[in-house]
């Protein structure tokens, strides 16, 4: 319950860091210790310590400088143990597994319940250097743009014989179950519930949270669930997100009280002097994600129609062309009574859960289905993938996916080269205006996307070439099959085809064909995709020819990663030696 405050201003003072806890109703329970740019103070108990930590390490300034809050470790117990904060709430669990891996033996690893949007989890390495390590380097990372914090947990015990170090790179079975870590065939979720997404209008903000915050606190206690107000979210604009995590009757209760909250404030402010007319100011909007959003639809509006009708409502949903690449939520507009809405909120988060969950069974059918890409690790949400309806979205970071392929990959991974061929007209949306899109798909996929020049003035194709490991590849593809779709370069019932080149050893392509065209024929029978290998074709100075891929996006993908898959077993049974006598590909310690 010891605290160390880090980047202290030389001006502040014992009264200046008083006056900010108190201002933040965190209790101490000694006066603060104040040194050259740092302090001390210790906490009435670790709850304490924890809620000033998440409430002000990196949020609250003194005389211009951004305090640091942590827990302060005496050198001696500075030992295995770590505490990982501000983990992006929807991380898997083996993104997280592969990162903490990298730096030593995990012993255990157990989520802590907080009251914060992101996740806190507390670690145990098998050895100090192991943890020393983990915090130097993970100490800043970057994850979907939230800066982890590492801390030591003291131990008290730190002068005992550290524990023995398993016998692989990875996690020992010895250590003590994760809260909520899930079992076989579990979500990997540190959120295991689909959230209810709301936008209010930016006016009832300080309503719903209240004075100090007792407001929003109630609610959260009510309803058992986690609320966060994304308030620093589209600054000036006139509405505000709020994410709400917790089961589907906490989400719906929560939802009523936050509507019920904006009708009392709104009558208050004499907003409108009719009550009746109330309900046609504050609509309630419920935030989806695109991919969902045409199942909740269904054919021809019927899914729609039933809930209006059943709950006496009226529900409009924003345009596709609202939509961009990057923020993939349409608003679902309901207007009716306060109790109307509140049906309707339950009728449609229950559609898009069990869109959610239908996407995930196809999602594990999909990562079983194609060879050396792991879909888990990446954080990756395939959308509706059958009668190309819905393109698949990808949300997670290149660092995460990095991270996540180095923890279950073999070795070091291969970059690989694809040409993929788009319509000429399309190339102005993927390149985006001064070439803001295709940079921020680049960073987003963690591969280099280059367009080549037109081979002649009026080409009908323009080839796309894609550098990067197999998760780059994944990512980029998927983005540019997605935004040719909303783009409207296919029609609506028109399922998105591309022709993609791979370029392969030549000493390979007979097994790529197979003999008498059996392999290349039950590629085709597996993936549904055409695969072609023009015969006559004369290798290029790398000794490469070309392999052409037709077919929608998964098709694509699983052609790919199979041709890819042939490759190295072709490799491997020409280098038989030299993987006997040269080094082991992966260290284990």
């Amino acid at each position: 319950n010891k605290l160390y405050i880090g980047n202290v201003s030389e001006q502040a003072s014992a009264l200046d860091l008083e006056s900010i806890f108190e201002q933040w109703k965190i209790p101490f329970s000694a006066p603060f210790l104040v040194k050259s740019g740092y302090a001390f103070v210790d906490c009435p108990d670790e709850k304490v310590a924890m809620r000033a930590i998440d409430t002000l390490s990196g949020k609250v300034e003194l005389h211009g400088k951004v305090l640091e809050v942590e827990h302060s470790v005496p050198k001696r117990q500075r030992s295995c143990k770590l505490q990982v904060r501000n983990i992006p709430p929807h991380m898997q669990w083996e993104v997280l597994d592969g990162l903490l891996a990298q730096y030593g033996t995990v012993e255990s690893c157990e989520q802590v319940n907080t009251d914060t949007e992101t996740a806190v989890v507390n670690v145990r390495y098998a050895a100090k250097d192991q943890a020393r390590e983990a915090l130097d380097k993970l100490n800043g990372f970057l994850m979907e743009n939230y800066a982890l914090k590492v801390s030591y947990i003291p131990d008290e015990n730190a002068a005992a014989d550290p524990p023995a170090v398993g016998n692989r790179r990875g996690f020992n079975p010895r250590g003590p179950p994760r809260q909520g870590s899930p079992n076989l065939g579990a979500r990997p979720k540190l959120q295991s519930d689909v959230p209810l997404r709301m936008l209010v209008p930016t006016q009832f903000v300080g309503a719903i949270i209240g004075k100090e915050g007792a407001t929003i606190r109630n609610i959260t206690k009510q309803t058992h669930s986690k609320i966060d107000i994304h308030r620093k979210e589209n600054a000036g604009a006139a509405e505000k997100p709020i994410t709400v995590h917790s089961t589907p009757e906490g989400c719906s209760s929560a939802c009523r009280s936050i509507m019920e909250i904006m009708q009392k404030e709104a009558i208050d402010t004499k907003m409108c002097e009719d009550t009746e007319a109330l309900t046609e100011e504050i609509p309630l909007k419920i935030l989806a994600h695109n991919n969902f959003v045409g199942r909740l639809i269904g054919k021809e509006g019927r899914n729609l129609k039933k809930i209006e009708q059943d709950t006496d409502t009226k529900i409009t949903i924003s345009p596709l062309q609202d939509l961009t690449l990057y923020n993939p939520e349409r608003t679902i507009t309901v207007k009716g009574t306060l109790e109307a809405c509140a049906k309707a909120e339950e009728e449609i988060m229950k559609k898009i859960r069990e869109s959610y969950e239908n996407d995930v069974a196809a999602m594990h059918l999909q990562s079983n289905l194609i060879p050396g890409l792991n879909l888990n690790a990446l954080g990756l949400f395939p959308g509706a993938a059958s009668g190309g309806m819905s393109s698949p979205v990808f949300p997670g970071p290149p660092a995460a996916a990095q991270a996540g392929y180095q923890s279950f990959g073999q070795g070091q991974v291969e970059s690989e080269t694809v040409h993929l061929f788009i319509p000429a007209l399309a190339v102005g949306a993927i390149i985006g205006k001064q070439g803001q899109h295709i940079k921020q798909l680049s960073r987003f996929a963690g591969a280099s996307i280059k367009i080549a020049p037109a081979d002649e003035a009026d080409a009908k194709q323009r080839m796309v070439i894609i550098t990067g490991p197999p998760e780059a590849q994944f990512k980029a593809q998927g983005r540019i099959f997605g935004k040719l779709k909303e783009e409207n370069f296919f029609g609506p019932k028109e399922e998105v085809k591309l022709e993609a080149h791979i370029k392969v050893p030549s000493f390979a392509a007979g097994r790529v064909i197979g003999k008498g065209g059996k392999t290349v024929n039950e590629l085709q029978n597996l993936t549904s995709a055409e695969v072609v290998v023009p015969r006559d074709q004369t290798p290029d100075e790398n000794d490469q020819v070309v392999v052409k891929i037709t077919g929608h996006f998964y098709a694509s993908q699983l052609a790919q990663r199979k041709i890819q898959e042939i490759i190295s077993q072709v490799r491997r049974q020409q280098q038989p030696k030299a993987s006997a006598t040269g080094p082991p590909v992966a260290r284990r310690k």
